[in-house]
């Protein structure tokens, strides 16, 4: 499961995304404009400041900006940050396997197979999906619903 925190993160970066072209956003504009306690806000930009997905300014006019274009910034980097290890049973984990105490016969483990499976698929969704599709997807269901009401 998605995280509150992996979720905020990948909104405010949407979000930060969406006014790249302008000065650095505050985080109290973030936080008010995508409902993200401010708190909570901070931590997390902070960690993507530190992973080098932002670069933040300080001062009066300071905020935060992308240093990276919406395109490079895909899923698996931020959900890996903010959650950790992509596979939900350690011994289905490229980078934090452990071998399963109650496992008599891991190479026969059917719940190692399906969840390998999982994981390769997740995987693969979230490598090819970087923020800048993530607007895109929200401007197509936009156009959408206005199409719908028209």
């Amino acid at each position: 499961m998605l995280s509150k925190k992996a979720k905020y993160a990948i909104k405010a970066l949407i979000f930060i995304a969406k006014d790249a072209d302008k000065s650095p956003l505050p985080v109290s504009i973030i936080a008010e404009r995508e409902k993200i306690p401010k708190k909570s806000l901070e931590s997390i930009l902070l960690e993507l400041r530190n992973a080098g997905y932002l670069y933040s300014k300080k001062g009066i006019s300071g905020g935060y900006v992308l240093s990276k274009s919406p395109e490079e910034i895909s899923l698996v980097g931020i959900v890996r940050l903010m959650d950790g290890p992509i596979a939900r049973v350690s011994c289905a984990s490229a980078f934090h396997y452990r071998s399963c105490e109650e496992c008599l016969d891991e190479a026969a483990c059917s719940i190692k197979k399906v969840y390998l499976k999982i994981r390769e698929e997740e995987l693969k969704i979230l490598s090819e999906t970087s923020i800048a599709d993530m607007i895109s997807n929200e401007q197509l269901t936009s156009c959408n619903l206005i199409l719908e009401h028209a």
